[in-house]
């Protein structure tokens, strides 16, 4: 299969649910069941592959070794498609059953979906869904790992456009993912952690960032936290359907009780990258206020704006020697007066390496502007003691109301961040002494860097693109709109 008919594969599987419920209970069946699929008919291509190892010796192919996955007797997906009534209650049975003899790789892996729930999901609507997977044999042979998981990332987005403006703590655009990489620029054998995991972006494009350059990423250490149990199952998912399987997923609230620990204290990585929830208003600030884990070295954030709590976090987790961040915030964490003595702090510790202002609609249901804040416990000499400022909010395309960053607004941005010069109405580079004396700490970019009244657009090309892109924006806040009314319950 290749990656369009696998593509109209899964929107079909996805399509038989259809009207059993709201979209955000059919993602809870459709990733889990997809996974079974995908490990019984791998787990048939290498049970024929030992049957020929071995001159058809059926004992000697049994052997666990020449698994990667094991599956236990009657529990393969032959044996599902096989049962008339009950199904629900045999598939829940089969998947405990396989995570409890792959444990080490599977626990919690397929989520803790109402199988058994015959008013959302009757015998007769598995049995469609059964058998329209049933098309088609998902073994590598058929598909392999790098396809399977582009696949499983197509159905990851289309749940995210689903579901609009909840999509946030589910799917981050992927070519800001893209961007904050380069800007990270992860190297091999790091250790690198997301405590916002989501489905797993960051730590999966991370993988096949250093695979595209042709360098070893085998020997990453990638940990991610994520507040929602099926969150997490489908990160782990999509990180096993990439046939990426060394990793570390927790699910809980990072805040409030941080899973991610060594010797009882927060665990220190080379690299953080994240795109938390934005504005979070209910978090424990009473607790944070004397946290146990010693994050709060910047001040207390507001009980209505957790933020902060997480930009500490990230601090505290970050290698004392080689330790960067780089993560996704609201503009508002540049300039609220709520926060000001915690940016101050931050600016005094010589923490803030650069601030990247991004444009609108890069996430789901959200016409608003975000940035990206790059952290550093120990800068290069040349950085010390300043800030880059980068204003790219005008380095994006829209298409169909859908924004993304191309590869010539991506390299732009990146080549301002590895130079660190200064680029008339485009980057900046301020003295933390200035920025504090001057501005009182505020990270705002237009402060510092100074945009032209009017643009200069020397080419049709530049002339048309201008026009698209206010096509599409008006189109993308049209579509917002929309969902605002939606949410109103306005029809």
């Amino acid at each position: 299969m290749n990656q369009a008919q696998l593509e109209d594969y899964i929107k079909k599987a996805a399509d038989t649910l259809t009207g059993m419920a709201e979209s955000a209970d059919v993602k809870q069946f459709i990733f889990p069941i997809l996974f079974y699929k995908r490990i019984s008919d791998v787990w048939d291509q290498e049970h024929q592959d030992a049957l020929e190892l071995f001159d058809n010796d059926v004992d000697s192919a049994k052997l666990r070794e020449n698994y990667r996955f094991q599956i236990p007797e009657d529990c393969h997906w032959e044996d599902i498609r096989s049962t008339a009534t009950d199904i629900g209650s045999k598939i829940q049975k089969s998947l405990r059953e396989i995570e409890n003899a792959n444990f080490e790789q599977f626990h919690g892996v397929f989520g803790d979906a109402q199988w058994t729930n015959k008013r959302i999901l009757s015998d007769a609507k598995l049995i469609d869904l059964i058998e329209q997977l049933s098309g088609q044999t998902l073994s590598k042979e058929n598909i392999s790992d790098d396809t399977m998981g582009a696949g499983f990332e197509f159905l990851v987005k289309e749940f995210a456009q689903d579901t609009g403006h909840t999509a946030a703590d589910f799917y981050t655009n992927r070519t800001v993912i893209d961007l904050v990489l380069e800007l990270a620029n992860p190297q091999s054998g790091e250790s690198i952690y997301d405590p916002a995991c989501g489905s797993g972006g960051f730590l999966l494009k991370t993988a096949f960032y250093l695979k595209n350059k042709g360098k070893e990423y085998r020997n990453l250490k990638l940990y991610g936290q994520e507040l929602k149990v099926f969150t997490t199952s489908v990160a782990r998912i999509n990180m096993l359907m990439h046939g990426i399987d060394e990793f570390t997923f927790t699910s809980g609230n990072t805040i409030d009780k941080p899973q991610i620990l060594e010797d009882d204290q927060i665990k220190q990585f080379d690299l953080v990258m994240s795109n938390p929830e934005f504005t979070v208003t209910k978090w424990s600030q009473t607790k944070f206020t004397n946290d146990p884990y010693g994050r709060n070295t910047l001040g207390t954030p507001p009980q209505g704006n957790a933020d902060y709590a997480f930009q500490q976090h990230i601090i505290k987790s970050l290698n004392p020697r080689s330790g960067r961040s780089v993560t996704v915030f609201p503009h508002g964490v540049l300039f609220r007066d709520a926060e000001q003595e915690m940016r101050q702090n931050m600016i005094k510790q010589d923490l803030v390496d650069a601030v990247i202002g991004l444009g609108k609609n890069l996430f789901f249901g959200s016409g608003m502007e975000c940035c990206l804040v790059v952290c550093r416990k120990n800068k290069p000499f040349d950085r010390k003691g300043k800030v880059l400022f980068i204003d790219a909010k005008d380095e994006i395309r829209l298409e169909r109301s859908e924004a993304f960053l191309k590869e010539k607004h991506i390299e732009r941005i990146k080549k301002a961040y590895q130079d660190y010069k200064e680029e008339e109405a485009f980057s900046i580079i301020a003295s933390n002494e200035d920025i504090l004396k001057e501005n009182n700490g505020n990270l705002s970019i237009q402060l510092y860097v100074k945009k032209n009244t009017v643009k200069n657009l020397n080419t049709v090309e530049d002339l048309l693109e201008k026009t698209i892109n206010n096509q599409d924006s008006i189109k993308a806040n049209f579509t917002e709109l929309i969902n605002k009314l939606k949410d109103l319950g306005i029809s």
